[in-house]
């Protein structure tokens, strides 16, 4: 029996248990818990867990009372970095989630810690270890492209009203959505570069479409413009323009920030260099609706490898034969595929050792180049993205 224990059990991490661990090692259980809100925790978990798990009072009790094989991190984003330093002393294999920092002082902070711990750490990356991702990778390695010079990644996220109905609107703890979203695909684009990105520059739209002055604790039911609301459940279903259509708060709130102290971004573009000579860009919209795309196209002097999470496909190009294919993995996995590869991945790290398919030095290379990214943007220049030096 795998023992689990678990910082902070809110919707992912309990969905993540609940199904895709549960898949991979049915046996497990929840020995220990530390959460404030307890009845919340154990609504997410299986009933076996739910009238077993014993909860308790900080991270060091559970520790050592409970004695658990890994433990999972899903605290609110500003507290993933001390809950991870907290932890580093103990060698017990972590499942942290993303962003592993929200602000420079925290990533520097995340570094130093496990620069002197052996710890075994798995970043909840699964976009890196998904199918379409592992298979790009895998021809990109075979040769089939030539190096890689220019890659494009594209995010359209079409539930993207989510960032501003409740816990990441507020920009105090999500400090953006470069450090929410963006967060995955850098890391999987450098993967598929071989290379971490050096240079950064980046622009974003903020405050157009989201955001606003209304109470911060308006829902849709309590509001008189709800009938003409295209926000609201009623207009969501008749257009079928997705998002929640249970009442909800108000996504032109003024508890979604604005310019001044910060709001989540619309959209954003990023241009950047690798530190092998490729260049790329990213792109990022929350404001699109019913169809999302999410993908790269990566190119070579021998060919081109494209794909799009949505469309479930891989299309590769050669230029200078008259071929071309498509691959077509299976359809219905969570996070495309990577949520069970992350699972069977921390598994293999609790029972036998394994290394981490997405370790903590992946959560840095990322962190940094979110920050970078944001400070482009707000800055209007080219930024150097910081290394992780270890």
């Amino acid at each position: 029996m795998l023992r689990i224990g678990v910082v902070g059990h809110g919707i992912r991490v309990g969905a993540f248990l609940k199904t895709t661990l549960n898949e991979i090692a049915p046996d497990f259980r929840i020995v220990g818990v530390v959460d404030p809100d307890e009845k919340r925790a154990r609504g997410f978990m299986r009933d076996c867990d739910r009238s077993d798990a014993k909860f308790y009072e900080s991270i060091d009790q559970m520790v050592r009372e409970a004695r658990p094989d890994g433990i999972f991190v899903g605290t609110r984003c500003n507290l993933h970095t001390p809950v991870a330093i907290e932890l580093a002393k103990y060698g017990i294999p972590i499942f942290l989630e993303k962003p592993v920092a929200h602000s420079m002082e925290q990533a520097l902070a995340l570094e130093a810690a496990f620069a002197k711990s052996t710890t075994p750490v798995l970043v909840s990356f699964p976009l890196r270890v998904a199918p379409l991702c592992v298979r790009a990778k895998e021809m990109i390695d075979s040769g089939a492209i030539g190096d890689v010079m220019h890659i494009t990644g594209l995010n359209y996220v079409p539930y993207g009203t989510g960032y501003y109905e409740y816990g990441y609107r507020s920009y105090e703890i999500t400090q953006g959505l470069f450090l929410q979203k963006a967060t995955h695909d850098f890391d999987y684009i450098m993967e598929l570069a071989g290379a971490p990105i050096t240079r950064i520059s980046a622009n974003w739209l903020r405050g157009r479409i989201f955001g606003g002055d209304k109470s911060p604790e308006l829902m849709c039911s309590q509001c008189a413009e709800a009938r003409n609301c295209l926000e609201s459940p009623a207009n969501r279903i008749r257009n079928q323009s997705g998002g929640t259509t249970e009442d909800h708060l108000c996504v032109f709130s003024s508890a979604c920030g604005n310019l001044r102290d910060g709001i989540n971004e619309e959209a954003s573009n990023s241009i950047f260099e690798f530190a092998n000579g490729a260049i790329g860009t990213y792109a990022q919209l929350v404001f699109v609706r019913r169809e999302g795309v999410r993908g790269s196209i990566v190119t070579g002097p021998k060919g081109k490898i494209s794909f799009d999470w949505y469309a479930n496909e891989l299309h590769f190009v050669e230029h200078h034969r008259p071929f071309d294919n498509t691959v077509t993995p299976s359809k219905g996995m969570e996070h495309f595929g990577g949520d069970v590869e992350l699972a069977r991945n921390f598994v293999d790290m609790i029972r036998g050792g394994a290394p981490s398919l997405a370790p903590i030095q992946a959560g840095l290379r990322s962190v940094y180049t979110c920050l970078a990214a944001r400070e482009a943007a707000q800055t209007g220049k080219w930024v150097d993205v910081r290394q992780v030096g270890f």
